[in-house]
């Protein structure tokens, strides 16, 4: 039915429906505005460095870097001050400790480990999600263990996941963050934690994790050995949906508190769809090639930032998602919100 059809008796240009009538001024827009991006709708990403290092600029993400991890109380402390509640770790870790089998990543004395609890010590109320992973603590920068034939090996790193996400529940997280797809992961962790006593312990799975083109800046950040790397195996084809929603309800029939869709922008349809489907928060990673393209664009006058940005978050929030893990976050709560 189209708009006319609605008083069919009413001769076409001579109505009464008149839908610019919501749009007269920015005060009546914002009155019946659908989404709203807020400072609780934002989880900032947080590249660690071992002690000892200095403040380092991404290149591949102006504005972004690796905190040294003597400096990570003062930066979470300029962080609540601008509302931002919730933060998500990623280590950037010495080559000298790491190995093919990624064992560092549940040292109770690692650099997460201890950042973990450092942070909880002085901010308790600072949510804290962690990615878990193996590609910041192997040589060969992939996500798990790998045969002779290069091949990632599902059990045996889930097996290392476990491991790795019950340290850092004894050290404090909120949430465990598993971005590694491989299958029932999420029921291992789930199990594990619960037979420790973490049943508090939460957990977001990365439940619809695409192999995608996006992701280079993410890795130059964290020194990873995986820009270039083959991760079709374990990571979603670009062309699939119905693969996405399917990965999602195994999570949340698996035990995750919460699900995620990686890379943001281009992936608006699968979050709907997994939104659709979902009983538990829906979160979107808007990753690293998407911040560096709006950085680039703006660097270059040739989009307005604060207008894109907000734009592009909008989108996420109208397609369905809940939560927004964004490298813009202290941007936008310093320019927009």
């Amino acid at each position: 039915m189209n708009r006319f059809q609605v008083f069919p008796d009413l001769p076409i240009g001579n109505n009464h429906i008149r839908p610019r009538r919501l749009r007269v001024n920015e005060n009546i827009r914002s009155l019946v505005q659908e989404n709203k991006l807020q400072k609780t709708d934002l989880i900032l990403p947080l590249f660690i460095s071992e002690k000892g290092t200095k403040r380092f600029d991404i290149q591949s993400l102006p504005g972004v870097y690796r905190i040294p991890y003597d400096e990570i109380i003062n930066e979470i402390d300029e962080i609540k001050k601008l509302g931002i509640q919730a933060i998500m770790l990623f280590p950037v870790v010495d080559i000298s400790r790491k190995d093919l089998h990624g064992t560092e990543a549940f040292n109770p004395e690692g650099l997460i480990q201890n950042c973990i609890r450092k942070i909880k010590e002085t901010f308790p109320d600072m949510i804290v999600f962690v990615d878990v992973a193996l590609d910041p603590y192997t040589t060969h920068g992939h996500d798990g263990i790998i045969n002779e034939n290069g091949y990632v090996l599902n059990d045996e790193t889930v097996e290392v996941l476990c491991k790795q996400s019950l340290s850092y529940a004894a050290c404090g997280v909120d949430f465990v963050c598993p971005s590694d797809m491989m299958d029932g992961r999420i029921a291992a962790i789930r199990s594990t934690l619960d037979k420790e006593g973490y049943t508090g312990t939460g957990i977001l799975a990365y439940s619809a994790k695409y192999a995608s083109a996006f992701y280079g800046p993410f890795r130059e950040a964290i020194s990873s050995g995986a820009r270039g790397l083959d991760k079709k195996t374990y990571q979603l084809n670009p062309a699939n949906s119905r693969e996405a929603v399917r990965e999602a309800v195994l999570d949340i029939h698996e035990g995750a508190d919460m699900v995620m869709v990686k890379p943001g922008l281009p992936y608006l349809d699968i979050v709907t769809k997994i939104k659709s489907q979902s009983e538990v928060p829906v979160v979107i990673y808007q990753v690293s090639g998407e911040y560096a393209m709006l950085k680039c664009a703006a660097q270059n006058n040739l989009i307005d930032e604060r207008a894109a940005v907000l734009e592009s978050l909008l989108s996420m929030k109208r397609a369905g998602a809940d939560l927004i893990v964004t490298y813009y976050a202290k941007w936008i709560c310093e320019n927009i919100l």
